[in-house]
């Protein structure tokens, strides 16, 4: 079994057995999600962009680059 230490700052270093079955590298996030009253299961934080779709619907009329060009305006204006 893989055990770590946690730092005065609450971090721990991952052994490298454990970031290899999870597929994580430098860099990557990870998820710590409660499985039952105190026992956390950690998983990687990635989803696969296919995921996103259907979450955004279509506009009621099509914006013209011109109507988006005019919101950033108006946006960076702070009206």
């Amino acid at each position: 079994m893989a055990t770590a230490s946690v730092t005065s700052k609450g971090q721990i270093t991952i052994p490298l057995s454990v970031r290899q079955r999870l597929g994580i590298d430098t860099g990557d996030r990870i998820e710590f999600v409660e499985i039952s009253d105190g026992v956390f299961a950690i998983k990687p934080a990635v989803h696969d962009v296919s995921s996103l779709k259907g979450m955004l619907k279509k506009p009621a009329r099509p914006v013209s680059t011109e109507m988006m060009r005019g919101a950033i305006r108006r946006r960076g204006a702070g009206k």
